[in-house]
């Protein structure tokens, strides 16, 4: 049997119960429809957003599958819980941190002083369970923007639900310079986006605006690393392949007439080295492009380009 090591233990006191509550601040400036990811991990947005190169922990089932084959533990995660802030929310907010989540109570915070100032507010938690190779998890989102804009007197409103239950799978070849992973979820996808609302109106709700639909999804990834100086890596993750639709059943949680959008493939590729400073301490540099087939709304060429660089004390404390 596997000895325990001194690492899996604090990993171990890391991950189970809470593991790093995060609050980080962000700000949404565009009337536009925002460009959500499926997931943004603390971790992933300390290193630009880049990450599909360079994940090595229970987040690969949703960044790159092909990452599990990187595990050398058990990890356990009971909560995982993140929350992202935008600048201005708290202020058009207050302390009522549930009105985001009716379009109608978000308006009015909006229409009291707050107009033109972007409102948006992510909460989500990943419990899962992973081992070299294989894991799986529940992962559960809220994801709300909005704005009253005084230009077009129009008020933008989007709102995301995601519950989603996900499984994945690596396969290492060539001791482990090749990997290749695979990951499926089933997902309950509920979303309400509109950005063309007026202002004035004083009875709006949820349940009329959302689109809700079961749907099962199948994300692809490769890394491969070469065995010389610097251990230059290459990655690329396709995800929803072959386009991912909500019509399997109808959705869980709202009575919702029709079915969202379907989500398209995405194709992102990155390169990674990680030099060695130290017995203990590795550094990782790693570029990232996102969205090579260009499906996504995003329009902005130069926001696909993601980059970070991290120092690794001991697989213990990440800079």
């Amino acid at each position: 049997m596997k000895s325990f090591s001194l690492r899996f233990f604090f990993l171990l006191i890391l991950y189970v119960g809470f593991t790093g509550i995060t609050i980080t601040l962000s700000s949404i400036t565009s009337q536009a429809l925002q460009n959500f990811e499926y997931y943004r991990g603390i971790r992933q947005m300390s290193m630009g957003g880049a990450a599909i190169a360079v994940v090595n922990d229970e987040t690969s089932l949703l960044i790159n599958p092909a990452g599990l084959g990187k595990l050398r533990d058990y990890i356990i995660t009971v909560v995982d819980p993140e929350v992202d802030i935008g600048a201005q929310t708290q202020a058009s907010l207050g302390t009522g941190v549930t009105k985001p989540l009716n379009p109608q109570e978000t308006l009015d915070a909006l229409n009291n002083g707050h107009k033109d100032k972007p409102l948006y507010l992510r909460g989500q938690v990943f419990p899962s369970l992973v081992v070299p190779n294989f894991g799986l998890g529940v992962f559960k989102k809220y994801e709300v923007a909005a704005e009253v804009d005084t230009t077009t007197n129009l008020y933008r409103y989007q709102y995301f639900n995601e519950t989603a239950l996900v499984l994945g799978y690596n396969f290492r070849f060539w001791d482990g310079r090749i990997k290749i992973g695979a990951s499926g979820r089933f997902t309950n996808h509920a979303v309400a986006e509109d950005t063309a609302i007026d202002p004035t109106s004083t009875n709006l709700t949820l349940n009329s605006m959302i689109k809700e639909g079961l749907g099962a999804a199948v994300d692809g990834g490769i890394i491969l690393s070469a065995p010389w100086f610097l251990l230059p890596t290459l990655a690329a993750v396709y995800r929803d392949i072959g386009t991912t639709t909500y019509d399997v059943n109808d959705g869980m949680l709202f009575n919702a007439t029709e079915r969202p959008d379907p989500t398209k493939g995405t194709l992102d590729v990155a390169l990674a080295l990680f030099p060695i400073f130290g017995k203990s301490t590795r550094g990782t540099f790693t570029l990232e492009y996102r969205d090579i087939l260009t499906t996504s709304t995003e329009t902005d060429p130069n926001r696909r380009y993601h980059g970070g660089f991290e120092i690794n004390f001991s697989d213990a404390l990440f800079l």
